[in-house]
């Protein structure tokens, strides 16, 4: 393979080189606004840190995933005016950062070293994914180059995320002479993705005997959610430093550089319980896709259950209680309890908090169907209409006030189908959409030991949606304990009825289970998107055919 600044171990005197480790927020399309924030971040880091080199994420200058934008005739003009202004700034420091390039027609995912006023090398991506949330074969093609050039006189080698997780890139950097690996990626959130970052590290930063350099994208982008977690492993494997997951901020690492660039070790954070780790994302989500959108506030239903307790609590953790307002809107199947709890959690969390009642709507709609249901009985048509009508209360709402409405449907639910099309499943962006019912009493029980928030009979009395007398949702589905073991089968691995049966559950429960998750797929389609915390999660990574013939039996 072709390589640039080929340099051999050892070819230089000791000597130390900063790197600074921007784990930033980018706004996807926003090439002006990414731009000026690199020049900030840049001088920051040279004015703070006397920086030698700064290190962004994966394709910064776009934000990440840019889609089709992508496609747009004028994508190549705003990116070679905006590298214009980087050069033209002529900063102190280099600036290695992720830009989409155009080369002989063809578009790739491209790592940029820019340094006093020049381009002084660019590498292309060399396994751009499509699996799970990625689709980036619909955009670049595959580069063939190993780029190894020399910064303050030590040789480095850049690679782009993907990369890193394949054969190949890194050990030809490596076998050309690089002490130090600038890997930029945009990797998201997904439930333990930081320990297979980690073991994926330490591996390949010993076998090939080079410290790596790993930095991370920072916030929301629609259903995805970037932690950061950026963090440097010397060439024996070992961790030396680390950046906190969902904080932005400037991470400067010192490295002694002679037969080895060598990382001087910094402290590194507390590793967070995994309630903690979720709920941060359910924050960042929520935030970036609010203030990203231009939405002023948030207004929510807050039924007295857990589901919409967890919402409320995250919105305002997110966005701050000012901008957030909870409706109660209470019918003849509503409890007193229901009632009592719902406005305490408003009261606890300080937000708006008002109480209109859905009957006199209920009334009159039935009075207009009476004569269309004659001779019907009542059936979920009925219990339907309540979610439907409140529902129309929150958008009109939002359309009054320019809030977004967040729903509370968590992702049991959804997979079986347990909400209403223009009721509940009514807004704009739903919080629980990747959370599993079982992980919903966990974070609550979580969110609980920061402020007590929720009230403690919302967490252990039994679920309920109340649209019908002492209702319960295992009344009709199985017990929240089994379902989601079924639906992590089903959905997240991948299994057939069969295969989750010989596991040792009840085949009329699995069957009824997989049939609700099968049936469904058209109400999933016209749901809200929302935060993605699995591997698996409903939208961007499982696509499955609304009409088909597929049996799930085996």
């Amino acid at each position: 393979m072709p390589v640039s600044g080929q340099a051999t171990k050892g070819d230089s005197t000791a000597t130390t080189l900063r790197v600074v480790m921007a784990q930033l927020d980018f706004l996807v399309g926003d090439i002006p606004g990414n731009t000026e924030r690199i020049l900030q971040a840049t001088r920051q880091a040279w004015d703070e840190h006397q920086a030698d080199v700064v290190v962004f994420p994966e394709l910064c200058l776009t934000g990440y995933p840019p889609e089709d934008l992508l496609l747009r005739p004028s994508l190549d003009l705003r990116v070679r005016e905006a590298l214009s202004v980087l050069q033209q700034a002529a900063l102190t420091p280099a600036m290695v950062i992720g830009a989409p390039i155009r080369s002989e027609g063809r578009l790739y995912n491209a790592a940029l070293v820019i340094e006093d006023g020049e381009i002084r090398g660019r590498y292309f991506k060399c396994f751009p994914p499509n699996y799970q949330v990625f689709d980036e074969k619909r955009y670049f093609c595959a580069g063939e180059d190993t780029l190894v050039l020399s910064i303050k006189g030590q040789p480095v080698g850049i690679t782009v995320c993907e990369d890193l997780w394949k054969d190949g890139p890194l050990e030809d950097a490596a076998a050309a002479g690089a002490r130090l690996i600038l890997n930029l990626n945009a990797s998201p959130y997904d439930i333990d993705k930081q320990a297979r970052r980690k073991s994926l590290l330490e591996r390949k930063s010993r076998e090939n005997q080079v410290s790596v350099v790993y930095v991370n994208l920072m916030g929301g982008q629609d259903e995805l959610v970037f932690d950061g977690g950026s963090m440097v492993f010397d060439h024996s494997g070992r961790l030396s430093a680390e950046a906190p997951q969902f904080e932005t901020g400037l991470y400067p690492v010192d490295f002694l550089c002679e037969h080895y660039c060598q990382p001087i070790s910094r402290p590194l954070p507390d590793e967070p319980s995994l309630e903690a780790n979720v709920y941060s994302a359910l924050v960042t989500g929520v935030r970036d896709y609010v203030n990203k959108n231009g939405f002023k506030s948030v207004v929510l239903g807050l039924s007295g259950g857990i589901d919409s307790a967890l919402t409320l609590a995250v919105a305002v953790d997110a966005l701050g209680k000012e901008r957030v307002r909870a409706v109660m809107m209470p019918f003849r199947y509503t409890s007193n309890i229901s009632l009592e709890d719902a406005e305490a959690e408003a009261l606890a969390l300080g937000v708006q908090y008002d109480v209109f009642s859905i009957e006199p709507m209920y009334d009159a709609f039935m009075a207009t169907l009476a004569e269309p249901f004659l001779g019907t009985k009542p059936d979920t048509t009925e219990e339907n209409l309540q979610a439907r009508l409140r529902g129309v209360l929150l958008m009109s709402l939002s359309n009054k006030f320019g809030s977004l409405v967040l729903t509370t449907g968590n992702k049991s639910e959804l997979a079986v189908g347990y909400s209403t099309l223009y009721g509940d499943m009514a807004g704009g962006f739903d919080v629980l959409k990747d959370v599993p019912k079982t992980l919903v009493f966990r974070l609550s029980h979580y969110r609980n030991t920061v402020s007590p928030v929720i009230p403690e009979r919302v967490i252990t009395r039994p679920p309920s949606a109340e649209l019908a007398p002492d209702q319960k949702d295992e009344d009709s589905l199985p017990g929240y304990d089994v379902l989601d073991q079924i639906l992590n089968f089903y959905v997240e691995r991948d299994y057939s009825a069969d295969a989750i049966v010989a596991e040792g559950f009840d085949r009329a429960e699995v069957d009824r289970v997989v049939r609700l998750v099968d049936v469904n797929e058209y109400k999933r389609r016209q749901a809200p998107i929302g935060v993605r915390i699995t591997e698996r999660g409903f939208g961007k990574d499982r696509r499955y055919p609304i009409t088909n013939g597929w049996k799930s039996g085996k």
